[in-house]
C-alpha cells in the first residue's frame, strides 16, 4: 500500500492529513486478520541480542527527531555500530529524510504505532489498523521498506504481538529502559547502562519524544568505552522458527 503523497508535507495540518489519510487507507485495504495457527502460542517480546557473549544491541524509540536524531546517526556511522529504530509514523511523516538516511546507512526499522497512543486494550482491527498505517507511512518515505520488528508504545501489549506477526513483525521488548526521556543529562544515562548492562542486552533509549541531545552524548561516551571493555554491538534477536518475516 503506497501513500497518494508526493512531497514532504510543510504544515502541520498537512502533515495530520496525511497521517489521516494513512490511518483510513489502512482500515479500508488492510486483509483480513489471519486466525492463529492451532497450538501455535502467541509470540513473546525479544528481550536478547541476536549473539552471545558480551554483546548488546542498540535500540532508539520515538523518533525520527530533528537534529537529534541526525547527530545521533552521526555517531553510530563514526562507530560503525547499527541499531534499531522505532519509528512514530506521525514523526515520519516530519522527518522522511532521516527516515531514508537510517534506512541508507543499513539501520533496522521497526514499527512503534502512529502516534504512541496506549494499545493495551485496543481490539485487534483496531491495532491492526495503526500497524498497516505506520507500516504504510514508512514505506511512503522509504519504499520497498523491511520492518521485521513492532514495539509497543509504553510496552502496553495487549493483543499487539499476535496481530504484529500475523503482519509479519515480531514483538520487540527490551533488557532495561535507560529511562532518559527523564532527560536525566548524559553521565547519569551512561552510568544507568553501564550498572545494568548484562551479556545479550537489548538496550532501550530514544531519539525522540523531547531533547535527546543527552542521550546521544551518553552514546558517543559508552561505544568506545564499551568495545575497549570487550563488548560487541549487534541487533536484537529474531524468532527463527515463526518463518520468514517482511
Amino acid at each position: 500500500m503506497e501513500l497518494p503523497v508526493l512531497r514532504t508535507p510543510r504544515s502541520r495540518a498537512t502533515r495530520r492529513l496525511v497521517v489521516a489519510a494513512a490511518l483510513t487507507l489502512a482500515a479500508l485495504t488492510a486483509a483480513p486478520t489471519v486466525p492463529a495457527q492451532a497450538g501455535r502460542p502467541a509470540p513473546e517480546p525479544i528481550t536478547t541480542a541476536r549473539t552471545g557473549g558480551q554483546s548488546v544491541a542498540l535500540t532508539f524509540d520515538d523518533g525520527p527527531n530533528g537534529a537529534d536524531t541526525e547527530r545521533l546517526l552521526d555517531v553510530l556511522r563514526a562507530h560503525d555500530v547499527t541499531a534499531v529504530f522505532c519509528l512514530q509514523g506521525d514523526r515520519v511523516v516530519q522527518h522522511p529524510d532521516l527516515v531514508r538516511r537510517i534506512a541508507a546507512e543499513g539501520h533496522v526499522l521497526c514499527n512503534h504505532s502512529v502516534r504512541h497512543d496506549d494499545l493495551g486494550e485496543a481490539t485487534p482491527e483496531q491495532v491492526r489498523a495503526d500497524l498497516e498505517a505506520t507500516s504504510a507511512l514508512i514505506r511512503w518515505a522509504v519504499p520497498g521498506a523491511r520492518i521485521p520488528y513492532f514495539r509497543a508504545p509504553y510496552g502496553s501489549w495487549g493483543v499487539s504481538p499476535q496481530v504484529a506477526d500475523r503482519m509479519g513483525m515480531e514483538p520487540l521488548g527490551w533488557t532495561f529502559d535507560v529511562a532518559d526521556w527523564e532527560e536525566p543529562g548524559a553521565e547519569l544515562i551512561a552510568q544507568r547502562v553501564r550498572e545494568r548492562l548484562v551479556p545479550r542486552s537489548v538496550v532501550l533509549m530514544h531519539d525522540g519524544g523531547g531533547d535527546r541531545s543527552g542521550t546521544v552524548d551518553a552514546v558517543e561516551a559508552l561505544v568506545p568505552e564499551l568495545r575497549a571493555a570487550g563488548w560487541r554491538f549487534t541487533l536484537p534477536a529474531r524468532h527463527a522458527t515463526r518463518g520468514a518475516h517482511r
